[in-house]
């Protein structure tokens, strides 16, 4: 098969400037590499045909030679050999070799190669607890149970037993990683010995077993304040999973879970509730007692020819503000519902009838629009 050109292989122009071929090479070694694409003869060829032409093209003197007599200018040249391609891979990959393609071939990410893992953050937890709608609006006391990770009392979290003391890794070096070339590429991966810890314990404290946490139950007492609602979290620091390796704690998220209440509902700070009225009532007007969220009645007035749906406004009877230094509250909304009797004797029937005449009541009602 005939060889394609080493400018259409790695799809640059003729007048490519240096930094144009080593981007495009890059591109192409990341996408084809044999790691990343086991088994896929194509890939594997795409990357041996992109490094030949990367080993002539990024070398000026190998570069004007093939300019000026194609390959028959670089068949001698070592065209085949590409253990030199790129030296230093700093340079190609921008210092970043490693973490380029630690996440393609099991590399150790963002750890150091110059020592081993320090103490490190532990696990946050989250714990859910459901509270009743009151409780939700002026704040409670919940105590929760749940277990965590806890440095072991016994080593102090050093994992090893009374000044048996650690030693260096004899299969990394403490670096916590090996290496292993494939091609001119070097792949880093955990080390198998120690598992990154650039370390191995001898003498494993018995009650830990080497790892220098064990697992605790915990009761805590937790205040949730006025104002909470679904999907909000209470954070406790401190209070979540011991870190590795003496590392701090992390921190407990309590999430809060409100159940619903049987009459009043609620939209941000407001709450909203439906009251019963006579058609009576909505007629001719009057005062009625509202219960609030507080068990406290209060008087109403309704004016005279209220319409159904019609909604009223109680201030400062709504939910407390959350983490409000003041005494600030939403509102409580009330909406009017007009109920018709069911059930008239004879007299109450006389009544209506002399009432609809003389109200003149329209027998052929018109459709009306629908109002908001």
């Amino acid at each position: 098969m005939a060889k394609r050109d080493y400018y259409e292989v790695l799809g640059v122009s003729k007048g490519a400037s240096q930094d144009e071929i080593k981007k495009a090479y890059r591109k192409l070694a990341i996408a084809n590499h044999p790691d990343k694409n086991p088994g896929d003869k194509a890939a594997e060829e795409r990357f041996k045909e992109a490094s030949e032409a990367y080993e002539i093209l990024s070398n000026e003197q190998k570069r004007q030679a093939y300019d000026q007599y194609g390959f028959a200018g670089v068949e001698n040249g070592g065209a085949q050999d590409y253990s030199n391609v790129y030296r230093d891979f700093s340079d190609l990959f921008g210092g970043g070799f490693g973490d380029i393609f630690g996440s393609f071939f099991g590399g150790g990410g963002g750890r150091s190669s110059h020592g081993s893992r320090g103490p490190a953050v532990g696990s946050s937890l989250r714990y859910d607890v459901e509270i009743d709608f009151k409780e939700a609006v002026f704040g409670t006391k919940v105590e929760i149970s749940y277990s965590h990770q806890v440095h072991c009392s016994t080593c102090n979290g050093s994992g090893e037993k009374s000044g048996s003391g650690k030693k260096v890794c004899p299969t990394c070096n403490g670096v916590g990683q090996v290496r292993r070339n494939s091609g001119f590429f070097s792949i880093a991966s955990t080390c198998p010995t120690c598992n990154g810890e650039g370390y191995i314990i001898e003498n494993p404290c018995t009650e830990c077993h080497g790892s220098g946490l064990m697992r605790k139950k915990q009761k805590l007492k937790v205040t949730i304040p006025a104002g909470v609602d679904t999907g909000n979290r209470i954070s406790i620091s401190g209070m979540g999973d011991a870190g590795p390796n003496g590392g701090p704690s992390g921190d407990l998220f309590v999430y809060v879970n409100v159940k619903p209440h049987s009459y009043f509902e609620r939209s941000g700070n407001d709450l909203y509730c439906q009251i019963p009225i006579s058609f009576t009532q909505a007629a001719l007007g009057g005062d009625i007692e509202v219960m609030t969220i507080d068990d406290v009645r209060v008087k109403v007035a309704i004016p005279a020819g209220t319409q159904h749906g019609k909604v009223l406004r109680l201030r400062n009877r709504g939910v407390p503000k959350l983490r409000s230094s003041s005494d600030q509250r939403g509102d409580q909304y009330i909406k009017l519902v007009i109920e018709t009797p069911r059930k008239l004797n004879r007299e109450a029937k006389k009544l209506l009838n002399q009432l609809s005449e003389v109200l003149g009541e329209n027998k052929r009602p018109e459709p009306v629009p629908f109002t908001e």
